[in-house]
């Protein structure tokens, strides 16, 4: 079996994503044969034919496919795997986060908070950010509501920023409130955010903001900080470099050039921009913060109900014309993402984990898990462990 194959990383070093993806790739490297990998420093707009012009080697992974270099690459007869979603699939087995199921996620977070009003921010001709629109569209045409959509220039450089803020902020100004705003990614949150404050709007309370990438470093520089949907960069830099080693080797099936793997976000990152409950009842919106805030504490529906100075009926009404579901069913909703939170992000013992997500009893936190999401606590975590090895 061969060993030390030239491998390309074509890859931005420069921004949260692409750091993601090496790491992922990284992880795979370290239970498999090592290869001699070339690199360079680049932004995302990085010229991949000129570094196929100068670079000879055995494979390559690629975050700048283009039909110029899949002609380049297939002439060469270099194995490679395209993670780039910037233009549909070429042919060249893709790799990349599930875009589509992105859009539908956000919309579903807006759609538990009690919106009504939605709007999606795009940028013009990114086929990924377009796909991220779709799902969100989808998302609130299967719940019966209305989505507007508005395009931003994708522009690498800023001279027009003053501009193309000015436009962004009167069409958030001019949109009924309040209102949810998924932003296709976190630098367009970002420009979301700062249009909001020209519009000298309320973030949340007027316009509550969702962005994709969950990078740390852009959602705390906003104002106020921003929710963001997290993706799963190191699952697509691990399959990537499985899939290429598989190609390489050609040993065994290897992945169909014309399939594509998406790999799906590890859910919300919530932050003040959309820490918002958009119920026209101010009691009803109150027992929802109550539910969010101390459900993970075994908070009971008895406890909302202590809390409100309400009735039953009233409560059990209000969550079914609001939300479709029981005050219960949304206790047991929180208590389940605490759950799986825990078991993506930590190490901690299933005992820990029942504990902080409100569970008096581990056994019973195990029977609920089960119940909700077809699968044990134990089984979730191997999920994310497989990554690990």
């Amino acid at each position: 079996m061969s060993t030390g194959f030239r491998v390309a990383l074509d890859v931005e070093t420069s921004r949260t994503y692409g750091r993601g993806i090496l790491r992922g790739i990284s992880k795979y490297l370290l239970s498999s044969r090592p290869w001699s990998i070339y690199i360079e420093q680049h932004e995302l707009t990085g010229d991949v034919n000129r570094l196929l012009s100068r670079w000879d080697g055995d494979g390559i992974i690629t975050r700048q496919l283009s039909p110029e270099a899949k002609s380049i690459i297939e002439s060469r007869d270099i194995s490679a795997i395209d993670l780039s979603n910037f233009l549909p699939p070429m042919g060249i087995h893709r790799i990349c986060s599930a875009d589509r199921a992105i859009g539908r996620l956000g919309a579903q977070h807006f759609i538990e908070r009690g919106f009504r009003n939605f709007a999606c921010c795009e940028y013009q001709g990114q086929y990924w950010s377009q796909q991220r629109t779709k799902g969100f569209v989808e998302g609130i045409e299967f719940s019966n509501y209305e989505c507007k959509v508005y395009e931003q220039p994708f522009r690498v450089q800023a001279q027009k920023w003053n501009q193309d803020q000015d436009s962004l902020a009167k069409w958030l100004a001019a949109l009924p409130k309040p209102v949810a705003v998924l932003a296709t990614n976190d630098l367009l949150g970002h420009h979301v955010l700062d249009a909001c404050s020209r519009a000298e709007l309320l973030v949340p309370e007027q316009i509550a903001v969702l962005g994709v990438d969950d990078d740390d470093l852009i959602c705390n520089l906003t104002n106020p900080p921003m929710s963001s949907i997290i993706l799963d960069t190191e699952r697509i830099g691990f399959e990537a470099a499985k899939s290429l080693d598989k190609l390489m080797q050609r040993e065994g099936p290897v992945p169909n050039e014309k399939e594509m793997l998406e790999i799906p976000s590890l859910g919300i990152a919530v932050r003040q921009s959309t820490d918002s409950y958009a119920v026209p009842d101010p009691e009803v919106a109150r027992a929802l913060r109550y539910i969010r805030e101390h459900a993970c504490e075994g908070a009971t529906v008895q406890d909302v109900l202590d809390h409100l100075q309400v009735s039953r009926s009233w409560l059990e009404r209000s969550f079914r014309e609001y939300f479709g579901r029981s005050p219960k069913t949304e206790i047991r909703n929180v208590q389940i993402e605490r759950c799986k939170e825990l078991l993506r992000m930590t190490d901690l013992s299933l005992d820990c984990i029942a504990r902080l997500a409100g569970y008096k009893h581990t056994e019973y936190m195990g029977v609920v898990f089960k119940r909700e999401t077809g699968m044990t606590p134990g089984s979730y975590r191997d999920q994310k462990d497989q990554l690990d090895v």
